[in-house]
C-alpha cells in the first residue's frame, strides 16, 4: 500500500500515474483525520438526541458487520445479492456495447463479487479494463485485490480507501469512466440523503460518462419481510452487532441480550425500517463525552432504512439531476432492476 497522501489532489496524481504505470495498488483517501472514536461518540449522541432515536447505518460495518453481511447475502430469504448478480451475468456484455471502453468506479466496493460479472465481460474483448473500487473497508479492499488478482489477470486495478462521495472528484482523472453502485444502496438513504448525494454525482459527471445503478423494486410485502427476517437470524445477529461495537470501542455498557432486531415494510413509505427493540430499561454511556442516555423499556433505536422502487416514478426523479436513463435490465420476475444511466444535457438542481 502507498503512503497515504492528505487531500483529493494528492490520491488524483497518484491515481493518474498508477493508470498510466498500470500499476496495481491501494491509494488512502485522508483529506481530514477524524479520531474514530470520537466520531463514533458523536454521531451515537446526535442520534439519540433524536426523535425518535437513531444510529447511522454505517456503523454496522465493522470487521464483523462486514463479515455479518457477506453472511446475509447467502441467506435463501435475501433475494437481492444473487437477484442483482444474475442480472450482471446475463447483461454485462450489453452494457459495455452501450457504453465502450470505460473505467469502473465502484462506490461502496465491498468484496466486489458481483462486479466480476462486470470484470468477466471486459476482459472478454479488446477493451481495456481498469477498475477502481472505493470502499471505508480497507480489509474489503485487500479481499478484492486478490479476487481480481486470481480472477481477473487482465484487470487494472486501484483500490481507493475512502468514502465514495469524497472520492467523486476521481471522476476527472478517469472518465470516460462507469460510475457502479450496486445492490440497491442508495435505498439506505431518506429523501435528502438521496438528493444530496445523486446532486454531488451529476455534477462530477462528465458528458462521456455513465452510471450503473442498482435498485430494489417494490413487491409483495411478505417476501421483503422475509428477506430482512432469515430464519438463521444472521440478519438479527448484524444489527445486534452494531451495540456489541458501542460496547467494544465506547463503553456503552448495553445489555446486548436485551436488544431485539426488528424488521417492518412500512406500505406508505415503500421501504424496510430495521430498529433495535429495547426489552428493558437501559442506561447508554459514552464516557468519551461524558455523556448517558437512559431509554425506557419498549425504546426502538433505528439502525436502517430499505427503500423500495417503482420504476414510473423512479425514472422521472432521476431526469430532475440531469441522469438519462440508456437502458433498464430486469430479472424476469421483475424484482429488481439495473439502471445505465447517462448525463443529459440538463442542469442538475441546486
Amino acid at each position: 500500500m502507498e503512503t497515504p497522501p492528505k487531500s483529493v489532489d494528492d490520491v488524483c496524481d497518484s491515481l493518474e500515474q498508477a493508470l498510466a504505470r498500470r500499476r496495481s495498488t491501494i491509494l488512502e483517501l485522508n483529506r481530514v483525520r477524524v479520531d474514530p472514536i470520537l466520531d463514533f461518540a458523536r454521531s451515537v449522541a446526535r442520534g439519540l438526541d433524536r426523535n425518535p432515536p437513531q444510529i447511522e447505518c454505517r456503523f454496522l460495518y465493522d470487521e464483523r458487520g462486514s463479515a455479518l453481511y457477506e453472511e446475509i447475502t447467502c441467506q435463501p430469504e435475501y433475494y437481492p445479492t444473487r437477484t442483482e448478480a444474475g442480472i450482471l451475468s446475463r447483461s454485462a456484455g450489453r452494457i459495455f456495447e452501450l457504453t465502450g471502453p470505460v473505467t469502473l468506479i465502484e462506490l461502496g466496493s465491498g468484496s466486489s463479487t458481483k462486479t466480476g460479472h462486470l470484470l468477466d465481460a471486459c476482459e472478454s474483448g479488446s477493451r481495456k479494463c481498469r477498475y477502481v473500487p472505493i470502499d471505508v473497508s480497507g480489509s474489503a479492499l485487500r479481499q478484492a485485490s486478490r479476487m481480481v488478482a486470481e480472477d481477473h489477470p487482465r484487470t487494472l486495478f486501484v483500490g481507493i480507501h475512502g468514502t465514495y462521495e469524497d472520492a467523486f472528484p476521481l471522476l476527472k482523472t478517469t472518465s470516460p469512466a462507469m460510475v457502479v453502485f450496486l445492490g440497491s444502496t442508495i435505498g439506505n438513504f431518506d429523501e435528502g440523503e438521496s438528493n444530496r448525494f445523486l446532486n454531488r454525482l451529476a455534477e462530477a459527471l462528465g458528458p462521456d460518462d455513465f452510471v450503473l445503478l442498482g435498485i430494489d423494486l417494490v413487491k409483495e410485502h411478505r417476501l421483503l419481510e422475509a428477506a430482512y427476517n432469515d430464519a438463521a437470524g444472521v440478519t438479527a445477529a448484524f444489527t445486534r452487532n452494531l451495540f456489541e461495537r458501542m460496547n467494544r470501542e465506547l463503553g456503552c455498557c448495553i445489555d446486548v441480550s436485551e436488544v431485539e432486531h426488528l424488521a417492518r415494510y412500512n406500505e406508505a413509505l415503500e421501504r424496510i425500517e430495521i430498529d433495535a427493540l429495547f426489552g428493558t430499561e437501559q442506561a447508554i454511556h459514552l464516557p468519551a463525552l461524558n455523556r448517558s442516555f437512559l431509554l425506557p423499556a419498549g425504546t426502538r433505536v433505528r439502525t436502517e432504512i430499505s427503500r423500495k422502487f417503482r420504476l414510473e416514478s423512479y425514472l422521472p426523479y432521476l431526469e430532475t439531476f440531469g441522469l438519462s436513463a440508456c437502458e433498464v435490465f430486469t430479472d424476469d420476475r421483475y424484482w429488481f432492476a439495473l439502471l445505465l444511466l447517462q448525463k443529459s444535457k440538463r442542469t442538475s438542481p441546486s
